[in-house]
């Protein structure tokens, strides 16, 4: 069995000693009493999600609120200051997600180790807690949230289901206004998710790796692109749209369900899966969907728009992979 990577509306509601049925926020003296009870009354939970019990000690649950989205600027600070889960600190994708540097390392790069272990302390996490995120569209910027957490060597680090639509449809509690967490002091490891950067990805796929595009048909093929200066995609990719492994509500279909769409684009357990996107952020969300199936999945944290910035890169257009070629 794989590690859990999601989190239902239940569970969180149990382990933050939210009573469903009547919705009231518990005060401090009985939220211990209220988790226990409702977390042992909980179903078992689907393959990949993580089990109610054991609940999180008091104190040792931390929430962020991943409000981005790359096409709709609504996604913001000011949104998440309108309503969101209580407790829940904001976390920004630009200052607190992404580093900074040069074109060849994309739109959103990897942040450098010294200042994600500062932002994540300054969010409140500590050594031993059990991390939730989530966002409001369709678990992209969660899915970051999620895999930089688990690079940096955390692993109680779980994706909420569907999100801030999930929450509000089980007519659960709302909060306005800013939550400022105490400062934490948890330690961080590094790599502890594969990557590959734009030179490796030609010797990942002469090796016999796959490497999926997770962005819209209509930018792998070309015909549309909104964003980078060059349209197209990594020749040998195969189109993979990230929105396929969600459904209308921006669930993630069943682990089973999964394991037989990747299994369709030939990847399975035992193959070798790269993930790519135009920035690196919904890649995450398709490694995210190859964990829940069973799979690793590596990401390229460049993506397309590191990969076009180099006019030496060569670029496939149309519906078809294309070949990569055997000089690069």
């Amino acid at each position: 069995m794989s590690q859990p990577v999601l989190l239902s509306t239940d569970v969180l509601a149990a382990w933050m000693g939210v009573d469903p049925t009547d919705n009231s926020l518990p005060n401090s003296d009985t939220v211990h009493v209220r988790t226990k009870m409702l977390s042992d009354q909980l179903r078992d939970q689907p393959e990949g999600f993580v089990s109610g019990t054991p609940a999180p000690e008091p104190g040792k649950l931390v929430i962020w609120d991943v409000r981005w989205s790359a096409s709709d600027p609504s996604q913001n600070h000011e949104a998440y200051r309108q309503g969101h889960i209580p407790g829940a600190v904001y976390v920004s994708m630009a200052s607190h997600l992404s580093g900074h540097g040069s074109p060849a390392m994309g739109r959103h790069p990897l942040p450098e180790p010294a200042d994600f272990t500062e932002s994540v302390r300054m969010l409140g996490i500590n050594d031993g807690d059990t991390v939730v995120v989530y966002d409001a569209v369709d678990s992209s910027a969660a899915a970051r949230a999620w895999w930089l957490l688990r690079y940096a060597g955390l692993t109680k680090v779980y994706v909420l289901d569907g999100g801030l639509d999930a929450w509000r449809a089980r007519d659960l509690p709302l909060q306005a206004g800013e939550v400022l967490p105490r400062f934490g002091s948890v330690y961080l490891s590094w790599g502890k998710m594969p990557v590959v950067d734009t030179a490796e990805v030609p010797e990942f796929l002469r090796a016999g790796g796959l490497l999926f595009d997770a962005r819209a048909s209509e930018r792998y093929s070309g015909a549309s692109e909104p964003i980078d200066p060059v349209a197209g995609h990594i020749p040998s990719a195969i189109s993979a749209p990230s929105s396929d492994v969600t459904d209308a509500h921006g669930k993630f279909r069943s682990a089973a369900e999964l394991r037989e769409y990747f299994a369709d684009l030939g990847a399975t357990q035992n193959t070798g899966v790269t993930a790519y996107c135009g920035s690196g952020v919904t890649a995450a969300k398709t490694v995210l969907a190859l964990a829940l199936a069973g799979v690793e999945g590596v990401l390229y944290p460049g993506s397309w728009s590191a990969w076009s910035s180099s006019r030496d890169m060569p670029v496939a257009t149309g519906e078809e992979p294309g070949t990569m070629p055997e000089d690069l």
